[in-house]
């Protein structure tokens, strides 16, 4: 039965996230809401390590849960119903676009699912920012707003934006020495 909604689970997420990984985010946070199955953290961990290994995220976060959830079978269900919806639609659409490509409703369509997909990634850049830059279990402690914010982080991301824009190498190179710097600093 597990398996069931784990495939159940991933093909709505699969299904209804239009715009690649970061897309996903606001179905995994509704889904740990929903299912308890995985913490609020464990998505910004799914995020990173997404981020930092190869392949799609949607997938290797489904790959995670899955694995967490019922082992190796969980694993392959979640990421089974996670591309499901996009082999189909992706095969119906190339099908469709062939015939109506020049469509000026097909092309109206299409910009609205952009800006849909641009503020799904915006919203869930948010949440991740917030798991990140904010301390908010030690500020419900304290109630001192110096305690809200964790300058270290604060000051790790500043620097990699900054320097991702005036170098543009490769994210994983950023990716790799935040990891390096994060480990130096729990040191």
């Amino acid at each position: 039965m597990i398996l069931l909604r784990l495939y159940w689970e991933f093909f709505k997420t699969g299904l209804f996230s239009i715009g690649g990984g970061l897309a996903t985010l606001p179905f995994l946070y509704e889904m740990q809401a929903r299912t308890g199955w995985f913490t609020v953290n464990d998505v910004a961990n799914m995020v990173a390590v997404s981020e930092s290994t190869p392949g799609p995220m949607g997938i290797n976060m489904a790959t995670y849960v899955g694995f967490t959830i019922a082992g190796i079978p969980g694993a392959i269900i979640a990421v089974l119903g996670e591309v499901a919806p996009a082999i189909f639609i992706i095969y119906i659409i190339g099908k469709i676009l062939q015939k109506f490509k020049e469509n000026k409703y097909i092309q109206y369509a299409m910009y609205g699912l952009r800006a849909a997909s641009a503020g799904l990634i915006f919203v869930a850049g948010l949440q991740v920012a917030k798991i990140a830059f904010l301390r908010t279990d030690l500020y419900n402690q304290t109630h001192s707003i110096a305690s809200l914010f964790n300058p270290l982080a604060i000051v790790l991301g500043i620097a990699v934006a900054v320097i991702y824009k005036l170098t543009n190498k490769h994210p994983i190179i950023y990716i790799l020495a935040s990891g390096v710097v994060g480990v130096l600093l729990s040191l």
